[in-house]
């Protein structure tokens, strides 16, 4: 009952955190405040009371509407908060209260904003990126010289640094390569930091899998959207989204499918 409790706290703290991504998503793309000003209805502009903002209740009770003007209001705000509480929950359950957990917690929260805002406007912020590969290697400092992590996901420095070298190198030279042979940029040099910034939180080990993962999502999803879209192979998709899902792959299950496939009993 302790655990469920707990549980049930950590899914709250969650959709809190989940809230205030939402802020980011909006505003970083436009160079706005995420602090200033409050919270408001983009149509109207009116401001957005405490008790019609709480996560995921409000949306429901609002039927999805703005209480002043009636505008709709999207989706994504409910979904966003239900991600994040969803994964802080998981988290919790797979690592406990530890290091590992506080990692994936700020790992996820920025992989969330990263992708739905490729997914808005076709852009991987470097104001999240760039500060990320700073705080993965900080996050393998303090598993290192501070507190240990028992579940082995928080790389060692050495491993943190190879990662942003090895996650960024290899981009670049595919980026590189692509546009050598076809003349067209196949990929920008957001993915490029995103991929440094994911071998910062996990380490080296974990850029094949993220990129096995990430490629084959893309490439299914993709295919069918050009199927159903009658587009050709030129369709610009965003790649954020699925290197994002790659990593969460291998922050859940990487150690268990490298042990299974890799190190067979």
């Amino acid at each position: 009952m302790p655990k469920l409790n707990v549980g049930f706290t950590v899914f709250i703290v969650g959709a809190v955190i989940g809230s205030f991504l939402n802020v980011c998503i909006s505003r970083i793309p436009k160079g706005e405040s995420v602090i200033h000003p409050a919270s408001h209805c983009p149509k109207c502009q009116a401001p957005i009371t405490f008790f019609h903002n709480i996560p995921l209740l409000s949306y429901l009770l609002l039927r999805g509407r703005c209480c002043s003007c009636g505008e709709r209001i999207s989706f994504r705000y409910f979904a966003v908060e239900l991600l994040m509480a969803s994964f802080a929950v998981a988290l919790f359950y797979q690592f406990g209260l530890g290091l590992a957990f506080v990692v994936g917690f700020v790992f996820i929260a920025a992989l969330i904003v990263i992708s739905f805002i490729d997914l808005d406007v076709r852009i991987v912020p470097d104001v999240i990126s760039l500060p990320g590969i700073v705080v993965g290697v900080l996050f393998a400092v303090i598993g290192r010289y501070v507190t240990s992590d028992p579940f082995d996901i928080v790389p060692t420095p050495l491993g943190a640094l190879i990662g942003v070298l090895v996650g960024g190198g290899f981009l670049l030279a595919v980026a590189w390569i692509y546009e050598k042979f076809t003349g067209v940029e196949g990929m920008g040099g957001g993915d490029i930091k995103l991929l440094a910034m994911i071998g910062a939180f996990l380490g080296w080990p974990s850029i094949p899998l993220t990129l096995f993962f990430s490629s084959l999502g893309g490439s299914v999803i993709g295919l069918s959207i050009m199927l159903a879209k009658g587009v050709d192979r030129r369709y610009a998709l965003p790649f954020a989204p699925f290197l994002c899902l790659g990593a969460l792959v291998y922050l859940f299950f990487g150690r268990e499918i490298i042990d299974f496939y890799v190190f067979p009993r």
